[in-house]
């Protein structure tokens, strides 16, 4: 990785810091710290952020307040860092943008590789070829990494794009969860991930979520693209 990549470390345990710190650095990242949400977001303001590892629990706002207001404005990929595993704050997480979910028992070596794989991931789409998937009513524009819905701009997060153009660009192929997995979350996470990315992926560009057009369950399976 390159020292141009910048992350952004938010946490009110000092202790963590300083090991991500050292860990990251030990990888060519540059590092940027904050103790608290405030300071997190005034970093976000004033520097170019490649990606940012969050702490939930903090003093003051917590990390699932500073989530909504950086998706309300950038698609930076987060990756919440939690000292608690159950599965309310894994998928509320996911739901409000998050890209990765992290249990604070993980390795700094873990953590480092889900960074990387966030950035190989963003770092891919830079290279795509000019190219348009039209369904109809859905276009996908892989150069400008678009989504149009009936003719409207619509806004997705990182991990968002990455699944609708992989389904997009292999319509009626049924991914099974154990697939997806692999392919967009290092083989880390359950089907309760997928469900709820592709949950909010079906909000933004069906007509109706309840009855989707392009995004079908195969049930016990996984999912496959329709292209309407």
């Amino acid at each position: 990785m390159s020292m141009l990549n910048t992350i952004l470390v938010v946490d009110d345990d000092q202790s963590i810091v300083e090991l991500l710190r050292d860990f990251l650095e030990n990888d060519n990242f540059h590092v940027m710290t904050a103790c608290d949400t405030e300071q997190a977001w005034g970093i976000l303001q004033q520097h170019s952020i490649d990606c940012v590892v969050l702490d939930i629990m903090m003093p003051g706002q917590n990390g699932f307040e500073l989530c909504r207001r950086i998706r309300a404005e950038s698609n930076v990929p987060i990756l919440f860092l939690s000292a608690r595993s159950d599965d309310v704050d894994k998928i509320r997480g996911l739901t409000l943008g998050g890209d990765d979910y992290i249990v604070k028992t993980a390795s700094p070596g873990e953590i480092v590789a889900r960074v990387k794989a966030v950035l190989r991931r963003s770092a891919s789409r830079q290279t795509m070829d000019e190219k348009v998937l039209d369904y109809g009513r859905l276009q996908l524009n892989l150069s400008a990494r678009e989504v149009v819905v009936e003719g409207k701009n619509v806004e997705l997060t990182p991990k968002e794009y990455e699944l609708l153009r992989y389904f997009a660009e292999h319509p009626r192929h049924v991914f099974s969860y154990e697939q997806l997995l692999a392919k967009f979350w290092d083989g880390v996470g359950d089907r309760h991930t997928i469900r709820v990315h592709l949950s909010r992926l079906r909000e933004k560009i069906e007509f109706d979520p309840n009855h989707p057009q392009f995004l079908i369950n195969v049930w016990g399976v996984g999912y496959r693209f329709e292209g309407g």
